[in-house]
């Protein structure tokens, strides 16, 4: 147990020395200063203003804002579905992959628009080579451009700046931050053995039967998979994801994808205590959330090390749980990768978060209920200023003090669209469509697991969907044709047809309904009057104010999917203890 958790310990101080660099970095760039790369970018986007009419580079209102980015998202999917629906007769195509389904196509493209990369398909069995690097890789950019957009423009009004130009922010986003580390580590990858080839499938006669072939799927995937982690999208090139070997086929290409994924997520923290000036309070939440992150890695790891009860009975010894698991990285490299994932919206696995413990299951679940432990990229940080918000309102009412943030004061309109955003968005596009669900478990649902485990699968993905995280419990007939239809041999797709579209709907609700109202709440900040500090002002950059912010975020996390996580794993858990599961 100890080597794992040295694993863990290195690659966590790892991430703790890249945050003041590359959040200084960032900060560099959306503040417009000098950086090195300037040379360099500097007449390529005066090119790409041009050629997009944003020559002025003017600043935008939060509606505006917001605007912009739902008309670019709307033009990129369109254009999205037209290559995966045309991809039989586009180039890129050497296995002759015709066209999936239309609701697996319109899953598929609302998934990759919005950040989640939610995959109710086989990579390497459904989409062709075009498909998977013009349409999902080009829109792993500008999702995840998108995301840090949304985040900078929050930490701008929240620091009573203007909100900026979203397409500045996009095009910046993707030019300086997000192509040059994946060149870079695209190159490493490939050197580490992941493969870069347009070549078609490789076929070999089988060790046990040299007349019998096997086809070996391949591609374009080394810079495919650095982009998937990078900017948090997490879609797989093949099926099982980063537990392919030839997506993560080393201890090396693992350590790279997790702080590939962490990288952002942490270090904005850091750039929002730049544009505050105030860099104390971003170390005081970097630690909360750290802290919050430990403790969930804690439960999980001795809920995977201590094994299944049932099983070491039978062993007559007590084993790590390792069913699901690659053994290339083990438990420790396992959970690490699992809690990450789940914590930054990242979504890729190395493991099948199906198999883990229940407490497993129940911090996976509580990463995507939160969505602040990294949280999304960009978003992620700007749900923790959320809920700072609502710490200062809460708090402010206590001791009977002004509740002000940044010197700026906390209204009514700000709290309302934080408890909005917070309390009523999430919950709504993860339980009504999880209830319709588990009302109808076999005409719908289609759940592989009984009981309460069952439970957990289905709530499971539309928090996923919702958290735009997009990694699954699996076991759901959620592809074309459905696993129930092949089972019962029949044709029915009707719980493909149901997951496609209702998890469409937490996709669509967990990603917009949220950043423009974050917009307008960072508008709504950037137009307040600064007021100076005094002896009766509430301050935000002391420990124990994080304290209570830290108690803002797990009681409201609890009180509003307690009763699903009771009923999912924790339930699973007792039974479990018993000897029943």
């Amino acid at each position: 147990m100890l080597q794992g958790w040295i694993q863990i310990v290195l690659t966590l101080l790892i991430i703790v020395a890249i945050t003041p660099f590359f959040g200084r970095y960032m900060a560099h760039i959306y503040l417009e200063e000098r950086t090195f790369l300037d040379p360099v970018l500097n007449p390529v986007e005066r090119l790409l203003y041009a050629l997009i009419g944003v020559t002025g580079k003017e600043n935008m209102t939060g509606w505006q804002y917001g605007r912009a980015i739902v008309y670019s998202n709307v033009v990129m999917g369109l254009l999205l579905f037209f290559i995966i629906m045309n991809q039989g007769w586009l180039p890129l195509n050497p296995t002759g992959i015709n066209a999936p389904t239309w609701d697996t196509t319109l899953h598929t493209t609302i998934s990759f628009i919005t950040n989640t990369n939610q995959q109710h398909y086989s990579g390497e069995t459904y989409l062709s080579y075009a498909s998977q690097m013009w349409g999902l890789g080009y829109h792993m950019f500008t999702s995840a451009g998108t995301g840090l957009a949304v985040g900078i423009g929050f930490i701008r009004g929240l620091t009573g700046r203007s909100l900026g130009n979203f397409y500045v922010d996009l095009i910046r986003s993707i030019t300086r931050i997000l192509l040059p580390i994946c060149i870079v580590g695209g190159i490493v990858m490939i050197a580490a053995g992941v493969p870069e080839t347009l070549a078609g499938v490789a076929v070999f006669p089988t060790l046990e039967d040299p007349n019998i072939s096997q086809a070996i799927a391949r591609g374009p995937v080394a810079h495919f998979e650095i982009i998937k982690q990078l900017g948090e999208n997490g879609g797989g090139f093949f099926a099982i994801n980063s537990a392919h070997p030839f997506e993560n086929p080393s201890a090396f290409t693992n350590l790279i994808q997790i702080v590939a994924m962490l990288s952002i997520p942490t270090s904005l923290i850091y750039t929002y205590g730049l544009f505050a000036n105030n860099t104390k309070q971003a170390w005081l939440l970097y630690g909360m959330v750290g802290v919050i992150f430990l403790g969930f890695l804690v439960v999980t790891a001795i809920g995977e090390y201590n094994g299944n009860p049932s099983v070491n009975t039978l062993l007559g010894s007590q084993q790590p749980n390792l069913e699901g698991k690659e053994v290339r990285f083990g438990w420790a490299q396992s959970i690490l990768f699992a809690v990450s994932t789940t914590g930054t919206m990242c979504g890729a696995v190395n493991s099948f978060h199906d198999s883990f413990m229940p407490a497993g299951g129940f911090i996976f679940l509580s990463n995507m209920f939160l969505q602040i432990m990294w949280g999304g990229q960009g978003t992620g940080t700007a749900y923790l200023f959320a809920y700072s918000i609502l710490a200062v309102f809460v708090t402010g009412l206590m001791v009977g003090r002004t509740p002000e943030f940044l010197g700026r004061k906390i209204e009514k309109r700000e709290v309302v669209l934080a408890s909005f955003l917070i309390l009523l968005v999430h919950p709504i596009a993860i339980l009504i469509p999880g209830g319709i669900a588990l009302a109808f478990p076999d005409q719908l649902a289609g759940i592989s697991n009984p009981g309460f485990h069952g439970f957990s699968q289905v709530i499971y993905e539309y928090a996923s969907a919702a958290a735009n995280n997009g990694s699954g419990f699996e076991g759901l007939g959620d592809s074309q044709p459905s696993p129930l239809a092949i089972a019962t041999g029949t044709k029915t797709t009707a719980t493909a047809l149901w997951w496609n579209l209702s998890t469409c709907f937490s996709l669509l609700a967990g990603r917009y309904i949220p950043i423009l109202g974050l917009l307008l709440l960072a508008d709504s900040m950037s137009r307040k009057q600064a007021v100076p500090y005094t002896t009766g002002t509430l301050r935000t950059d002391t420990g124990l104010f994080t304290g209570v912010t830290a108690g803002v975020i797990l009681i409201l996390g609890a009180l509003t999917f307690f009763p699903v996580l009771a009923l999912g794993p924790i339930a699973e858990a007792f039974f479990i203890a018993k000897g029943i599961g």
